[in-house]
């Protein structure tokens, strides 16, 4: 008699690998990295191979038609031990405060009435805070430069109050020149960052505000508690793009004052336009757009460091 025996062989585990999308008629694989190709070639052609050749030429003597002769980093032992480096930082430091610190103190203070009373024609109000940010800086201090004149509005305005004694040639006065600029840069860069933290006070609830007075919150309580916390995100980005305006600031005191009197206005990207176009000093110039870059992004930073969007 026959003894049939039949074994069942284990079942096929079924493979845990995810079908592949198939590829739709027509369809090329890889098409999103196509199609951000162009935008990155032209960002590294303009963006970064400049920035690429200028760490590069920091190393270099040349004067732009010369051979190039390698310095190592004797470039930067000359502009670092240059006193009117030294200045010109400090005239970037008096921007960052009129255009960065000041700018964003008042517009707080500003916001912190608006987010907590009803305004109507609030969208004209952001209108025109708004504008003088849209305007170039040539613009701007071509318009100050001329209200500052001798013979401009504002002399004509003290010579008819306070009298002739009073007049002061503001961007011709070494004393007068670099908070004359400030203040140019403080109207400026007022608006765009009033805008900006408005529009943060939009997404807070009324009803946080409510609560706070309920729990006796004050003014300035209800500030720090709701307000504030609301509008850090904006206040970080107000933060980080008026900084960086205020350090690389050029077109200002160039149409303004060309830097002067003196040093007096001169600041760091003034100082590299001078070196490279005007004294042939590309090395030592290259050197001073690496090294205010470095101190850009020190400052970045440190303002996202200090301002969390937790």
């Amino acid at each position: 008699m026959a003894v049939t025996v039949t074994t069942d062989a284990p079942a096929a585990k079924p493979s845990r690998r995810r079908p592949g999308r198939r590829l739709r008629r027509g369809e090329v694989r890889g098409m999103p990295y196509l199609l951000i190709l162009p935008g990155f070639v032209f960002y590294a052609l303009f963006v970064l191979v400049p920035i690429v050749d200028t760490v590069r030429l920091s190393f270099l003597e040349w004067d732009g038609l010369s051979p190039q002769v390698f310095v190592g980093l004797d470039n930067y032992v000359q502009v670092l031990s240059d006193p009117n480096t030294w200045t010109s930082l400090r005239v970037s430091l008096v921007f960052v405060l009129f255009s960065c610190l000041l700018p964003v103190a008042a517009a707080l203070l500003l916001v912190g009435v608006i987010a907590r009373t009803k305004i109507r024609g609030l969208s004209f109000f952001r209108f025109v805070f708004f504008l003088p940010y849209t305007i170039a800086l040539a613009v701007v201090a071509i318009a100050w430069r001329w209200l500052y004149a001798q013979d401009g509005s504002l002399n004509a305005i003290i010579r008819a109050v306070f009298g002739e004694e009073f007049v002061r040639p503001f961007l011709g006065d070494a004393d007068l020149a670099l908070p004359a600029l400030g203040i140019v840069g403080l109207w400026a860069t007022f608006g765009f960052v009033v805008v900006m933290l408005l529009s943060g006070t939009q997404h807070i609830q009324k009803e946080l505000y409510e609560a706070a007075r309920m729990d006796g919150a004050g003014p300035v309580r209800e500030f720090f508690t709701v307000t504030l916390p609301g509008i850090r995100h904006e206040l970080r980005v107000s933060l980080v793009m008026t900084l960086t305006l205020a350090l690389r600031v050029f077109d200002l005191p160039l149409m303004a004052t060309q830097g002067g009197p003196g040093y007096a206005t001169t600041t760091p990207s003034l100082q590299m336009y001078r070196d490279v176009f005007i004294n042939g000093q590309i090395g030592p110039g290259s050197a001073i757009a690496v090294l205010l870059t470095i101190v850009i992004f020190v400052g970045v930073a440190l303002v996202n460091r200090l301002v969390r969007s937790e």
